[in-house]
């Protein structure tokens, strides 16, 4: 042959060009473009211009941008129709992911996670994200319904890594260092004692204003109680002259009042002076990683081995993980038609973690504390100069306002200091974590592959909780110790049958499948009180049995049959159907089996023979539609369950829970229709139509005491969620030394409850504009048809009056009792609830970033956003309430702003104390969802190969990352990004933002 170059491709790889010569060695490289190629789907791969179904592949490069803990975190953003929201911001801890709205009120929304073709059910922390190849969502129909039962709610795919057809062996190090700050922002509450104080006096001296006192008495009598139990604070950490007062007649601090006061209580001194409790109680914490990993591969076989190491800090004291990872991954080509393989993987963990997170009132919530201390409280007991004084002990003294700290006495969560608790406390989670999986291909014909897969999940978890004895929330029983011991294990067997044969241009694929599926969960636990020793932190190490030794037991599995039939009209037109027949334990034994199904077919237009525009690469028409169930039900729902009890010493019960016998599957039916395209060889991006409606939703009923139980599960609703996706790629600028990519997602989401059973409809409730609902109310929700799920059910705030009161509205009826009209009213608890057709989910959300690369030197940049929706900031309530049976948390400044008569243009009430309605829950404080986030931040330098190989280096990348670096919201501190199905909350603990510098060598 004349031939002098020879093309070299492979699924994945870049194409390489080489001169022809009698001996070549040729080392393809991963192309993170062509993987979009081929995707991993249900039971197998699809190439993405003849899939039908609804998929988006993020591929190693865009994981290789996050810096996450959780692997499906890097999701953020990424994936149109995907949201994440989360409450809690502590290491190791989850997100919440939802893939095309939900699917349903009372049963789950989780999507189903399959590692490596079996399902997961261990904690995602434990799988190294390093470790992560790829990730395939799977949102519609035609894509999961193959995993019938478990696959309603969508499906993330995880592939970890295999080795590159290189012939010689590839090793890689990773190491990065960083910190953790605090990512959520402080609402712009008051930081200066001497406001504080102002603000708090206001509100006395309004407030004996209102009881008929004159300027002068008001004055002298907000004065006198400032400080006392009558309302007052507490506390006075300034001093002031002899006979004079801390605030004058004009509202503002004395001028000769120094900060800092040395009081004598008991003979002793000590110094009362304010801390920043935040700068006390938070830290910035350490962030540690390190990945190692050598694999090869041949035309025989591959290996990819990996071990990997993380120390991540939390943000406060006590709240830390630290993993261990391993990972072997192999397979083998024994003979031509067998090829066996296995995949192991190994998690060592320990974890600390925070008592409390997000109980507000909770003693024991370091993040209650450091967001809403006022800023006149001392957070240590001081020597009178300055000194911490230390206890008997040796442990460092903590003002715990319960009258330790010269005889101070707090109002504001009285006897507690949990950054002192979560120093001296323990709540330890140490474990080991195996998951595994084989594989055997046999090809004793040409097309026909049988395939048995069998995949396992081992957690074992040991959980010890100690609570200190000297201080706190269980000083007065000598301290606690529980310990506790869980262990989850599941496992997973698949047999499958393809066959592939092709007619001329037709070309058929065939699928046969069978899948079963246990899970089982242990725990067993125990407490005792009345510690020994805080070093002693054993059981016997107390003395006073709990009463709390207990053991628990779960068990159920699902088993499918499945089939799939694929068909390719010479590339150019596609089609598929899939059918399975599934069960699940979780239904009584007449409901346990549902047959879900999905047909879908697509058109490459480009093509055809009659398409001829050149500038035009790929165009896809597709459409699918299909049938799932769900059984994310919990368990024994369908039989009535009850408590074993000791009565007086005897075996006794108490009902529980009442089952309904004929529960079965929430459906969900699917419909997707859209067009992938490629425009000028630079343009990819699809546009999709959704629509996915769940029949015989669960609803929880309501009952009459005397019956003897709470409520009962049934399905009655319909529900639908729609929208519209769109994905865009540009490559604006393509050459040898610049490259320059921008992508952006955007989706929108409509969810609406489309029927209730009207049988069991409780209500009848009205808009502000008098509009009609039947439904039920679901805490702050309205549960009704053609609503959201979660839309608001608030009593709608009026504004203030002119004595600078707080108004709502309430209806106007006649005899008749119907609504005639509306009119305002002062007293909270008479004004009426109405519907106000608001959500929490918003009407917009996705992602957009860019990345470049400019000789040696990369940067991107992702973000994340959302737009619409209303959710209530539940944090900012507080502030802006006027104190009422306590006192001593902080104030917004917006309350500055409050009504005077001197400032009549505000809807800011009258600050005023015992205005127990000034932060009522209203529609004062439903507020506008949408935020934009810095997700991530890359900027990285990979030295010239000339430079490392002279070091035996094949390629060496330093850099620089940031991971949730900021973000813009309608008020700071306010975080939409928490939840959808409560109230926004500052004592969650914080999202973190993580800076991290690293390096990165591949040998």
């Amino acid at each position: 042959s004349s031939a002098k170059t020879l093309v070299i491709s492979y699924i994945g790889m870049q194409t390489q060009e080489v001169a022809i010569k009698p001996s070549l060695k040729v080392v393809m490289k991963s192309d993170t473009e062509m993987l979009d190629e081929v995707m991993v789907v249900a039971f197998g791969t699809a190439k993405k211009s003849a899939f039908t179904g609804s998929a988006k592949v993020v591929g190693t490069e865009k994981l290789e941008q996050s810096q996450v803990t959780n692997v499906t975190d890097a999701l953020a953003g990424a994936v149109p129709g995907v949201t994440l929201t989360s409450n809690d911001g502590a290491p190791g801890s989850k997100s919440s992911i939802k893939i095309r709205g939900f699917s349903s009120i009372n049963a789950k929304n989780d999507p189903l996670i399959i590692v490596d073709g079996a399902p997961y059910s261990g904690d995602i922390n434990n799988i190294n994200p390093n470790d992560v190849e790829s990730m395939t969502v799977l949102k519609d129909a035609a894509s999961n319904a193959l995993y019938g039962a478990r696959g309603a709610n969508g499906v993330i795919i995880i592939t970890t890594k295999r080795a590159n057809m290189s012939g010689e062996a590839k090793v890689t190090f990773d190491a990065k260092w960083g910190a953790n700050t605090r990512a959520l922002q402080k609402y712009e509450v008051i930081d200066n004692p001497g406001m504080y104080y102002e603000m708090h006096y206001r509100a006395m001296n309004n407030y004996y204003k209102s009881t008929g006192m004159n300027d002068q008495a008001a004055w002298l009598e907000a004065n006198k109680n400032l400080f006392g139990s009558n309302g007052g604070l507490g506390y006075n950490v300034y001093t002031v002259p002899d006979g004079q007062f801390l605030i004058g007649q004009n509202g503002k601090l004395n001028p000769n009042a120094t900060l800092g006061r040395v009081v004598n209580y008991k003979g002793r001194d000590y110094l009362l002076t304010p801390d920043d409790w935040e700068d006390v109680g938070m830290r910035t914490g350490l962030r540690q990683e390190y990945n190692f990993s050598v694999s090869a591969a041949n035309e025989k076989s591959s290996f990819y081995v990996s071990l990997g190491y993380l120390g991540n800090e939390g943000i406060t004291e006590g709240s830390d993980l630290k993993r261990l990872t391993g990972r072997l991954k192999a397979d083998y080509q024994a003979k031509k038609w067998l090829k066996i393989g296995g995949n192991m993987g190994y998690a060592r963990f320990d974890s600390n973690s925070l008592s409390n997170n997000g109980t507000s009132s909770s003693t024991g919530n370091i993040w209650a504390f450091v967001t809403q201390m006022a800023p006149i409280y001392p957070a240590y007991v001081r020597n009178a100069d300055g000194s911490i004084m230390v206890d008997n002990n040796g442990i460092g003294m903590m003002d715990y306002g319960s009258g330790i700290n010269a005889g101070m006495q707090r109002p504001f969560i009285a006897d507690a200091n949990p950054i002192l608790d979560n120093k001296l406390n323990t709540r330890n989670s140490e474990g080991n974590a195996i998951n595994g999986n084989a594989f055997v291909d046999i090809t004793p014909i040409e097309g026909l592959k049988v395939t048995f897969n069998g995949a396992f999940n081992l957690d074992e978890t040991r959980h010890s909780y100690v609570y200190n004895p000297y201080y706190g929330q269980f000083d007065s029983t000598g301290g606690t110790v529980s310990k506790y011991h869980t262990r989850t294990y599941d496992y997973n067997l698949q047999q499958l049958v393809s066959y592939a044969r092709s007619f001329g241009d037709n070309n058929f694929d065939i699928l046969l499948g069978h899948e079963y599926y246990d899970y089982r969960y242990y725990e067993l636990g125990a407490s005792k009180s009345q510690m020994f020793s805080q070093g002693n932190k054993e059981l016997d190490g107390a003395i006073i049995d709990g009463q709390g030794a207990s053991s628990y037991k779960e068990r159920r599995n699902n088993e499918g049959f499945f089939g799939r039939l694929q068909y390719n009209y010479d590339e150019r037109i596609f089609g598929s159907a899939s059918l399975r027949r599934d069960a699940s334990s979780r239904f009584h034994p007449d409901h346990r089996w549902g047959t879900f199904w999905s047909v879908g077919g697509a058109w490459l237009i480009n093509k055809e023979s009659w398409f001829d525009a050149s500038w035009v690469q790929e165009l896809k028409l597709k459409a699918s539609i299909g049938s799932q169930g769900n059984d994310n039900i919990g368990d024994f729902l369908y039989t009535d369950r009850f408590n074993i009890i000791n009565s007086n010493n005897s075996l006794g019960t108490s009902f529980k829970s009442k089952g309904t016998k004929d529960i079965t599957w929430e459906t969900n039916t699917n419909f997707n229709i859209g067009a992938e395209f490629q425009l000028w060889n630079r343009v990819t991006g699809s546009i999709e139509y959704y629509r996915r409606k769940t029949s015989d939703m669960l609803f929880s009923f309501t009952v009459a005491p005397s019956l003897g139980y709470a409520s009962y599960m049934d399905n009655v609703g319909n529900m639908v969620n729609s929208g519209v996706e769109m994905d865009f790629n540009v490559n604006i600028f393509d050459t040898r030394n610049f490259t320059w990519d921008v992508n952006v997602n955007i989706s929108t989401l409509k969810n609406r409850i489309t029927m209730l059973d009207p049988d069991k409809l409780i209500t009848t409730e009205y808009t502000a504009d008098g509009k009609g609902y039947k439904g039920y109310s679901n805490g702050s929700f309205f549960i009704g048809e053609d609503l959201s799920m979660f839309t608001w059910r608030l009593k709608e705030y009026a504004g203030v009056n002119e004595k600078g009161e707080s108004l709502f509205y309430k209806n106007v009826k006649d005899e008749a009792g119907n609504i005639t009209g509306r009119e305002t009213t002062t007293n909270h608890a008479q004004a009426d609830y109405y519907i106000t057709e608001e959500s929490s989910i918003p009407k917009v959300y996705g992602g957009f970033g860019t990345k470049l690369k400019v000789y040696g030197v990369d940067f991107g940049i992702n973000f994340t956003y959302q737009i619409g929706g209303k959710q209530y900031d539940g944090t900012y309530a507080y502030f802006m309430s006027s104190p009422y049976g306590t006192a001593g948390y902080n104030y917004h400044k917006d309350l500055l702003n409050s009504w005077t008569p001197e400032n009549t243009n505000t809807n800011i009430p009258r600050f005023q104390m015992n205005d127990q309605y000034s932060g009522a829950m209203s529609t004062r404080f439903l507020t506008n969802a949408s935020f934009l986030n810095i997700q991530n931040i890359n900027v990285g330098y990979t030295l010239p190969s000339k430079w490392t190989r002279k070091l035996a280096i094949n390629s060496l990348r330093v850099y620089m990352s940031a991971e949730n670096v900021f973000y813009w919201s309608k008020r700071k501190g306010f975080d939409p990004r928490q939840s959808y199905d409560e109230t926004t909350n500052a004592t969650f603990y914080s999202p973190m933002r993580t800076i991290s510098g690293g390096v990165s060598f591949e040998f």
